[in-house]
């Protein structure tokens, strides 16, 4: 297996969550059903921030050189982007840790936070396009603009994490430890994504 055989891998095992990820729904359950713009901020910004906490742990704890410099990198880019969303609430205070980054945050090895990281981003990238989505309905470009950006800047993190995991797997059984870390994350925020429609009274799957 190669990283690009990985990554389609991981979307193709894991295509009804992130699909489901991806859908309207998704916002509805992040923003507790209130889908006002400042509360689709705080969310957002929720979760700038819980990635910019976990990722710099991981810098601080890697266990090789090239794995640290490149979570120190993330974590400062996602530092940078809590701090452009967070600005457009007022006294924004972080809320609970989200469920992927509490499972992100009990990860080891770097070859599982990598693998975990992919998962992480394949599901970020969903939750970018509803916001990107979202905000072109308020008729509010600037602002979907800007999450359109902060999806970019996934799609090069991504780039960069395969790259060392595919330095750090040489047989079949690493790739495959890795491919459980990507699905245990987007498991994890698949599930907590259901339990929030369903707390809410909100059946998860689309009505066909």
């Amino acid at each position: 297996m190669d990283s690009d055989e990985f990554v389609e891998a991981v979307r193709k095992e894991n295509e009804t969550a992130l699909s489901r990820l991806g859908s309207s729904k998704s916002l509805y359950a992040a923003t507790g059903g209130e889908l006002e713009p400042d509360e689709v901020f705080r969310a957002a910004a929720d979760s700038e921030h819980a990635a910019s906490e976990t990722f710099a742990s991981w810098a601080d704890s890697a266990d090789d050189e090239d794995a640290s410099d490149l979570f120190a990198s993330i974590a400062e880019t996602e530092s940078e982007h809590y701090e452009t969303v967070s600005a457009k609430v007022d006294d924004h205070e972080p809320g609970e840790i989200p469920a992927l980054h509490e499972y992100l945050r009990d990860l080891e090895g770097t070859r599982e936070r990598l693998g975990g990281f992919v998962g992480r981003t394949l599901a970020s990238e969903k939750s970018k396009t509803q916001l990107t989505g979202f905000f072109t309905g308020q008729a509010d470009p600037q602002s979907a603009s800007l999450f359109r950006d902060l999806k970019g800047d996934l799609e090069s993190q991504l780039d960069e994490a395969v790259s060392l995991l595919a330095k750090r797997c040489d047989s079949d059984e690493e790739w495959e430890q890795a491919k459980e870390a990507a699905s245990g994350a987007i498991t994890a925020a698949y599930d907590e994504y259901t339990e929030s429609l369903e707390s809410m009274g909100v059946n998860p799957k689309p009505v066909c």
